[in-house]
């Protein structure tokens, strides 16, 4: 399991180096900064290295000048380390870096393999994939060692729109001022190893950032159904994901669950209360209504049709998953757009796909542009999901349990989000994704979906 700070920003490479030219300008040297930056992967290194011998790569940037310090300090503090660098620029703080290293300096071809390689060839500037000798040398050197990369294992690309042949590996990715898109979305999620991540006390934006765990307040005093959230699940042709959805919500929650369809009365806990679906737009037109959730197992035919207009018709808070996400498609977004009550789509890369296309940019920026075509908020699932709202906000669920790839786990998460709209408001799709990977760890492996619910109340009970 990959490991990732909570609450951390994510800046791309663009906005990183718009973070630190602000820094420059109020008065920071760049020296200053990279002598921070330095300090710290070095006393990472010679905590994970446990006194065994240490390469440092450095490349001829600024990830290389970080290296060099890294290794003066670790020479300093008496480790056995070794520099293998490769020719660097004449000028600037990384010049000044490399100058101020007394060691000696040998090339990559002449280095020979370390138990411990701090991996500082190339970072964020990085545009194209790393040559072919650079690359096979990398892979020589890295392929037996326990591996600390600075800010990126080199031949990454930082902002997650690319993929280059021959990029590099770590055991331990040290991100330097913020986490980048590469360390959270895309195929690269998983040569990160363990990210860790040092602000360099620089001033950054707050959004988007990663997840962390939510405080979720136990109901008040004089509460009662109503006020906890009265939710309405839709069923369709496929019920039992509308009944996993619904008791989902009962466990997440809400103070009052009705699911709605043909097979209602079939299954399902005894509090689920079970209408029939003769009259979508009577059943809808309640004033209590904290969400109503549509698409789990809704099918897709005429009826399915039918049961979706009602719900964008509604002026409840609507929750939008699985078939009626795909019935919708691309035409239904303006649809979408046009509701006037909070709306929220719980997509996976298929259905967000066929709704808002496959191009423009990492999986970040393409939620957040998604968020606002839509004027909803859109819970973008997969291995790291990406929750976009209108206002701007984006937050980053980087490491979801791999065996929450099964079926039924996607109405869970919609039953839960449906659940928290009444008492966590703007931070409902957070909790819901926390409390959907939480429960995903407490039930262990190769779960099935209903197993999910069970957890849900120790999940909660851990956001105090």
């Amino acid at each position: 399991m990959t490991l990732f700070p909570a609450d951390a920003p994510i800046l791309n490479s663009a906005a990183m180096r718009r973070a630190e030219n602000a820094a420059f300008a109020s008065g920071v040297a760049q020296d200053v900064l990279m002598e921070r930056a330095g300090r710290t992967i070095a006393r990472e290194a010679s905590r994970f290295a446990f006194g065994r011998p240490i390469l440092v790569l450095a490349g001829p940037g600024n990830n290389g000048g970080d290296a060099f310090v890294a290794a003066r300090f670790l020479r300093e503090w008496s480790c056995d380390v070794v520099v293998a660098a490769l020719p660097g620029h004449g000028q600037g703080a990384a010049a000044r870096m490399r100058a101020s290293w007394s060691g000696p300096v040998v090339e990559l071809a002449d280095a020979s393999p370390r138990p411990v390689v701090v991996d500082g060839l190339f970072g964020i500037g990085l545009s194209r994939p790393l040559e072919a000798g650079i690359a096979g040398e990398l892979t020589r050197l890295t392929s037996d060692a326990f591996v600390i990369a600075i800010d990126l294992p080199s031949g990454i690309d930082a902002d997650a729109e690319r993929d280059f042949a021959g990029a590099g590996r770590a055991d331990v990715t040290i991100a330097l001022g913020a986490l980048k898109p590469a360390h959270v979305v895309g195929r690269h999620v998983a040569r990160m190893g363990h990210v860790l991540l040092d602000r360099l006390d620089l001033p950054l934006p707050t959004t988007p950032h990663t997840i962390t765990r939510p405080v979720i307040a136990p109901p008040a005093r004089d509460a009662h159904k109503y006020s906890r959230g009265l939710v309405t699940v839709l069923a369709g042709t496929m019920p039992g994901a509308a009944r996993l959805a619904a008791h989902a919500a009962l466990a997440a929650g809400a103070g009052y669950v009705v699911l709605a369809g043909d097979a209602a009365g079939q299954g399902g806990p005894d509090a689920l209360v079970r209408r029939t679906l003769e009259d979508p737009q009577a059943l809808l037109a309640d004033d209590r209504l904290a969400a109503v959730l549509v698409g789990p197992g809704l099918g897709r035919d005429q009826a399915a049709t039918r049961l979706i207009d009602a719900a964008l018709a509604c002026a409840a808070p609507l929750v939008i998953d699985g078939d009626a996400l795909s019935l919708l498609g691309e035409a239904g977004v303006d649809r979408i757009a046009a509701r006037t009550a909070p709306t929220f789509l719980t997509p996976h890369g298929g259905e967000f796909d066929r709704m808002f296309g496959a191009n423009g940019g990492n999986k970040i920026d393409r939620t957040a542009e998604a968020a606002l075509k839509a004027r909803a908020t859109i819970v973008h699932k997969g291995p790291d999901t990406v929750i976009a709202s209108l206002d701007g906000n984006v937050v980053v669920s980087p490491d979801a349990p791999s065996w929450l790839s099964t079926a039924g786990t996607g109405d869970v998460l919609a039953g839960i989000l449906a659940a928290r709209l009444r008492p966590g408001g703007e931070r409902a799709a957070a909790q819901a994704v926390w409390l959907h990977s939480r429960a995903a760890r407490l039930a262990g492996p190769a779960f099935v979906a209903d197993a999910l619910i069970d957890h849900l109340g120790q999940a909660i009970a851990e956001c105090r």
